[in-house]
């Protein structure tokens, strides 16, 4: 899921030489760091040798340009990512790889609708395809968390894999903003075309590579956060012949009988308001939350999502799935109180027509998995609750006979948004490090056919530093 994006960010421009750097009063970016577009004549050779050949399938619009630096410690400063996409999601610390030559390439698939407006193009179903110039024979294809764009990924996949030597690809998912669900025609169709455009930009970047390399990856992995890695889940049922694995970092979860956002997110805004108030209604609000799926000792987190995305979500997934709930109002009525009319608060999934639970049918799971998958999720996740999401997935796997192609490591101390370990570092770890874990588990899975560490809990390691944290997550004790 993600938090969504909700501050709308200036369209990105292309910054001529000597211009002044994107959002540099957001992002320091060391001078050595600094990445301006190369020269794109392929008559220079090197790597900006035939970027004029490249030709992504299908695509109703592309640019190609030749950077000196594909990381956001260059794409920042060359108007090549936005900042604003990823803000949130990551630590302040993390730090940024350099040294990534390569070609970017920025598009779009042709599409009805405009809620993206990167680049000043006002058209959805764009994309961002890198290519390194020392390439390691893969591919990685990301779809985005929340409803954001196809860079929200930049910091806290894409620099790490292109560091590696992947290429890697990205899609906005065909819609994007807190208004996404008015794309489509019918309940559940803009959830639907995530799926969608995920499959389109995968085909497309795997014959990408072939034109740049000369030969086609020699793996393709799909990964993503939340909302991100949910398409990985449901890519690896649907077109596993499209990949060699996944890496999921805390999908979410779809099932037409639950449970869903639409089961735990009502009973959270419903009681929510009388945990906080104290008094003698707290301690029935509090169990009340934990029944619903809120984790013990994750209380600290609830103000901050109660505040900004448990209404939020719950609205936005609601009208996309169920608009009828509120009749001509479009997304409820925020915060409203329990008893109210239409209220959200009160929203009873169960009970809701059949033609609601068809809508979720649309886009649900099944956990039958077509290839290696392993699924990284924190405990302490109070917007997707693990109990609810990842711990329910890892059994619709098993229930469907493919235990043996997953591995599930539940993250003591992680929270669905990495950002709030900089608010409360004594409390919570951060999932980066536990991802990029599970995606070497991934590859040395593929390279040696040797089985993973079995699923397990992770436990958060005693008196470890925050420093330390960030950079290691040891999967197998």
């Amino acid at each position: 899921m993600v938090p969504p994006r909700t501050t709308a960010a200036p369209p990105i421009r292309r910054l001529a030489l000597g211009a002044l750097p994107l959002a540099a009063a957001l992002v320091l970016v060391p001078p050595s760091a600094t990445a301006r577009p190369a020269h794109s004549d392929p008559a220079h050779g090197g790597h900006c040798a035939r970027t004029a050949q490249l030709h992504v399938p299908a695509a109703a619009h592309q640019q190609a340009d030749c950077l000196t630096e594909l990381t956001t410690a260059g794409t920042v400063d060359t108007g090549h990512t936005d900042p604003a996409d990823w803000a949130g999601l990551t630590p302040e610390d993390l730090p940024t790889p350099i040294g990534v030559p390569g070609v970017q390439i920025d598009g779009y698939f042709p599409d009805a609708s405009t809620t993206n407006t990167n680049h000043g193009w006002h058209h959805d179903a764009q994309f961002v395809i890198r290519l390194p110039d020392r390439w390691n024979g893969g591919l990685v294809v990301a779809g985005t968390p929340g409803n954001r764009e196809q860079y929200a990924g930049d910091r806290a996949i894409a620099d790490w894999v292109l560091s590696r030597g992947y290429a890697y690809a990205a899609t906005d998912k065909g819609n994007t903003g807190t208004g996404f669900h008015r794309d489509g025609h019918a309940p559940g169709d803009a959830i639907a075309e995530w799926n969608t455009r995920l499959t389109q930009l995968t085909r497309a970047a795997r014959t990408v590579v072939s034109q740049r390399y000369h030969r086609p990856p020699a793996r393709t992995l799909a990964t993503g956060m939340s909302n991100g890695g949910y398409l990985v889940r449901w890519q690896l049922e649907n077109h596993p012949e499209l990949y060699d694995a996944g890496v999921d970092w805390e999908g979410t979860l779809w099932r037409s009988g639950g449970p869903n956002l639409l089961t735990f997110l009502p009973p959270a805004l419903r009681h929510y308001p009388d945990h906080a108030a104290g008094g003698p209604q707290a301690d029935r609000a509090r169990r009340a939350l934990h029944a619903a799926g809120y984790p013990r000792g994750s209380e600290f987190l609830w103000p901050f999502h109660h505040r900004f995305y448990w209404d939020l979500t719950q609205r936005m997934y609601r009208e996309e799935l169920d608009p009828g709930f509120d009749g001509a109002t479009e997304a409820g009525t925020p915060y409203c109180a329990p008893g109210s009319p239409a209220c959200d608060a009160d929203y009873d999934y169960a009970a809701r027509p059949a033609e609601v639970h068809r809508a979720v049918d649309r886009i649900a799971l099944t956990g039958r998995i077509g290839r290696p998958l392993v699924t990284v999720h924190g405990t302490l996740d109070v917007l997707l609750p693990i109990s609810q999401d990842s711990d329910v997935y890892a059994r619709m796997v098993r229930d469907a006979g493919r235990g043996g192609l997953h591995r599930y490591y539940r993250i003591e101390g992680g929270t669905h948004t990495d950002a709030l370990v900089d608010t409360f570092p004594d409390r919570l770890r951060p999932l980066v490090p536990c991802h990029r874990a599970a995606f070497t588990v991934v590859e040395d899975w593929l390279a040696t056919g040797r089985r993973p560490p079995g699923s397990r809990t992770v436990p958060m390691p005693q008196a470890a530093d925050p420093a330390t944290l960030l950079t290691r997550c040891r999967l197998d004790r």
